[in-house]
């Protein structure tokens, strides 16, 4: 009976007090009993935890050796190029032709500096969007009013 109203009153209150030792049974007894729980009040909470990916898909090793300088691009990494590797030559059909393409594309860039023509790769330039006449806008409200009005702010 005792057990029951302990029990009951665990449900009504929020604060839940460990059980006494007469109340915990013989096989319980042997158990650690539970770390106290600190008030409410006095939680401390951590500001926002976010897991960046790194920038390299490579697999993380945890034993290599990472450098810890860090360069950027100097006055010879414009006109230096890492030689192909073995399976690139071969994909690309050999020195020979690698040599042709490469001859090849010079030879355009050189013609379009000669005769000014524009480059074969042109970064995108946005429009602006189109302004409507006062006519324009004028029809566009008639015809806005004749389908059941409508927001004529939204086009905006």
């Amino acid at each position: 009976m005792m057990l029951a109203a302990t029990a009951h009153a665990q449900q009504v209150d929020p604060v839940i007090d460990p059980p006494a030792a007469s109340e915990v049974p013989a096989a319980d007894a042997a158990a650690p009993p539970d770390l106290p729980t600190p008030p409410q009040g006095d939680v401390t909470t951590l500001g926002e935890v976010r897991a960046i990916k790194p920038e390299d898909d490579e697999a993380l090793d945890l034993y290599r050796f990472k450098n810890p300088v860090k360069f950027g691009d100097n006055r010879f990494s414009r006109d230096w190029s890492e030689p192909p590797s073995p399976e690139q030559v071969s994909m690309g059909g050999g020195y020979i032709m690698m040599g042709v393409v490469k001859g090849v594309l010079a030879a355009g860039r050189g013609l379009n500096k000669l005769t000014g023509g524009p480059d074969q790769i042109q970064a995108a330039i946005a429009r602006p969007p189109p302004e409507l006449t006062p006519e324009q806008q004028r029809r566009a409200l008639q015809f806005c009013e004749q389908q059941d009005g409508c927001d004529p702010s939204a086009g905006k």
